[in-house]
């Protein structure tokens, strides 16, 4: 694959600009490298792909394969729109096909709607990059984190959203990624955190990541005040 440029980049962005999802301009921008960096005999998983925002992105950064999950049930499609959404579940994955056709890339997407606890076998082999944005309670992030994180290739990465933003997310990971010395904390990009499966030293690994809890503390506010309508904005991500 050639070396992609800024300009195959803003032609992503353009591509996902009307596509509705919680995905920033720079956060698609490290899905786009650390997407870019798989070689063409790798492969890329989503788990979470709503309307194809990141979907976009990904496939249009890599020759990878790329397996996007995502059951399209009409349940935990956002913030504050966790259950009750069934009569947008077909609506959504005409919207996740229809997106992906006009950015040129369903030819290189293999969907698998399925929920990700269930689509387990569906996925062959190791995974170059997962990334991470599924349901956002506890129970189904701290399964995502640590079943398909443990399918994550020695040397590859792991990109989860909404991590220090979604009470969910932020708990499985410090169940499961905090204590570990499985996966080094790379840093984050608003909510979107990174992480490279290699050997990390414990300490120094778990403090970098708890250095990131009053951040968390500061979206909580956000959240609240967003909720009880003492503040007007964007939701945190």
């Amino acid at each position: 694959m050639e070396t992609a440029t800024s300009s195959d980049f803003a032609a992503a962005l353009a591509a996902v600009r009307g596509v509705d999802g919680w995905l920033t301009d720079a956060q698609a921008r490290t899905l786009w490298d650390t997407a870019g960096a798989v070689s063409a005999a790798g492969q890329v998983v989503e788990i979470g792909s709503y309307r194809g925002r990141s979907t976009v992105v990904l496939a249009r950064a890599t020759e990878a394969r790329v397996v996007a999950i995502d059951p399209h049930a009409g349940n935990d499609r956002g913030p504050q729109q966790i259950a009750g959404y069934a009569n947008e579940a077909e609506s959504d994955h005409h919207a996740f096909l229809t997106n992906l056709e006009r950015a040129g890339v369903r030819d290189r997407v293999r969907h698998v709607r399925r929920f990700s606890a269930d689509a387990q076998a569906e996925v062959d082999g190791p995974i170059d990059l997962l990334y991470v944005d599924g349901a956002h309670r506890y129970r189904p992030a701290r399964d995502d984190i640590r079943d398909w994180g443990a399918r994550v290739a020695p040397g590859g990465t792991m990109l989860i959203h909404d991590g220090f933003s979604s009470v969910g997310v932020t708990l499985a990971t410090l169940r499961l990624l905090v204590p570990s010395r499985r996966f080094r904390y790379l840093g984050r990009t608003g909510s979107l955190i990174a992480y490279r499966r290699e050997a990390a030293p414990l300490l120094r690994n778990a403090l970098r990541q708890l250095a990131e809890l009053p951040w968390f503390a500061r979206n909580l506010v956000l959240k609240l005040a967003i909720v009880t309508r003492l503040r007007k904005g964007e939701w945190p991500y």
